[in-house]
């Protein structure tokens, strides 16, 4: 059984097991006020005198084209001539349509932190509202992912002395919500340790794993951490080498057969995917040495994968080591597993369903408004998954931009509380 929380596993498992198909949905005016509410909450910081376009029209309108698969400032645009008659059925567009740079230009000015609060507030309000109506606990730990990301089409000049670096976005993911609770672009790789300080020291760890790669594996990082009353797992690697030999000459052979032979602190999972077999072996061994220095530390973890591939009949082996506050191996592993969510389901789908390493976009603040708008049409097609025949989150929006009016209803309606609600209830009382 899972020791750790996977809120989006549980709900596509109880849409699958109970039914749960959406019936008539509301009219799209009654579920875009929600949104409308949701914008208006964003700080717009522009001089009165000097606004053509409202902020909540700037932001609903990108918002719907997003989701209907605009990648680009100009599709956005042309999303809204495309579909104004439609959109002015929802707000006024007195001033006509933006332009493809007023949609640039009034993203860079966004306070990104308001627009962050209250997108990040909406998504957990209504996955708190999910929960309630579907009867799903909160059971195990939350995980939390420490990641950092390059955005790798915003550079520019590349070998010259005018050269722009790409920028960089330091993520701190909710893997068992599946939401990016907090972005910030950085200037540079070594930013990233402080600015991740920062945002974890705000937050209500109780309760939650941290995991991080080597980089955030720092003494500061992980008080701060055992502070908040969170657990911690982090990757061991060249910039703790002391420590990394430390540990490394703690899993000898020997200790290695004693642990698997003791039946405690051994864990191994197998599995064969894309012609390819994986075995995953997790040794855990109480911390020999560190604790002064580390506090909280419990454990020392050694996690080696062989994957043999079927086509090249050729074996390939992975060692890493962790540090961890955790004493259950099984815990530990799955946490070591959990940390590539924030790759799997938080990165690849910003580049590949998004396409954000195609957005030459070179204004850091409107690229990380634009990037936030992008991670909450990936939640909002990830909730709409299990009830669109669990397409990919591309297809989803794909299918949005094909046929707009059939499928607006079908998936604002999932970020509606009480629309939601009522189709889970409705299915329940079916079923009984």
């Amino acid at each position: 059984m899972a020791k750790i929380n996977n809120f989006i596993a549980e709900y596509k498992e109880t849409i699958t097991l109970s039914g749960i198909t959406p019936g008539d949905t509301k009219p799209p005016k009654v579920v875009i006020r929600r949104f409308v509410r949701l914008f208006k909450a964003v700080t717009d910081s522009r001089m009165d005198a000097m606004i053509d376009y409202p902020l909540v029209e700037i932001l609903l309108i990108s918002f719907l084209a997003i989701l209907g698969n605009a990648s680009t400032w100009a599709e956005i645009a042309n999303f809204a001539e495309t579909k104004k008659r439609w959109l002015k059925k929802f707000i006024p567009l007195k001033n006509g349509v933006p332009s493809h740079d007023t949609f640039r230009r009034v993203f860079s000015l966004i306070d990104s932190d308001t627009l962050q609060l209250a997108t990040v507030d909406f998504l957990r309000e209504n996955i708190a509202a999910i929960r309630r109506a579907m009867g799903i606990p909160i059971k195990g730990y939350r995980q939390i992912c420490v990641d950092g990301k390059v955005e790798r089409g915003t550079g520019r000049k590349y070998g010259t002395d005018e050269a722009v670096s790409n920028l960089q976005t330091l993520h701190i993911y909710d893997a068992s919500d599946s939401i990016c609770l907090y972005s910030c672009p950085i200037a540079s790789k070594t930013n990233e340790i402080p600015v991740a300080q920062a945002a974890l020291r705000k937050m209500n760890l109780k309760g939650c794993i941290v995991s991080f790669d080597a980089m955030h594996t720092q003494t500061e990082t992980i008080e701060i951490i055992a502070k908040g009353k969170g657990e911690y797992i982090g990757g061991l690697k060249g910039n703790q080498s002391g420590f990394l030999e430390a540990v490394t000459g703690v899993f000898t052979d020997k200790l290695k057969k004693k642990i698997m032979q003791s039946g405690h602190g051994y864990y191994e999972t197998s599995e064969k995917a894309h012609s390819k077999i994986e075995k995953r072996c997790f040794y855990l061994t109480p911390a020999a040495c560190g604790k002064a220095e580390w506090k909280g530390l419990k454990s020392f973890v050694l996690y080696e994968k062989y994957t043999y591939d079927l086509i090249k009949e050729e074996e390939y082996m992975e060692v890493r080591y962790y540090i961890t506050s955790l004493k259950d191996v099984e815990l530990a592993a799955e946490a070591i597993r959990g940390h590539w969510a924030v790759e799997d389901k938080l990165h690849w789908h910003l580049d590949y369903s998004f396409c954000e390493d195609d957005n030459s976009t070179i204004d850091k603040n409107a690229f990380q408004n634009y990037s936030l708008m992008n991670k909450l049409v990936l939640s909002l097609c990830k909730l709409a998954q299990p009830l669109m025949k669990n397409n990919s989150i591309r297809i989803i929006r794909k299918q949005f931009g094909w046929d707009f009016e059939q499928y607006l209803s079908l998936l604002l309606a999932t970020f509606d509380d009480i629309e939601i609600i009522g189709v889970i209830e409705d299915s329940i009382q079916k079923n009984k």
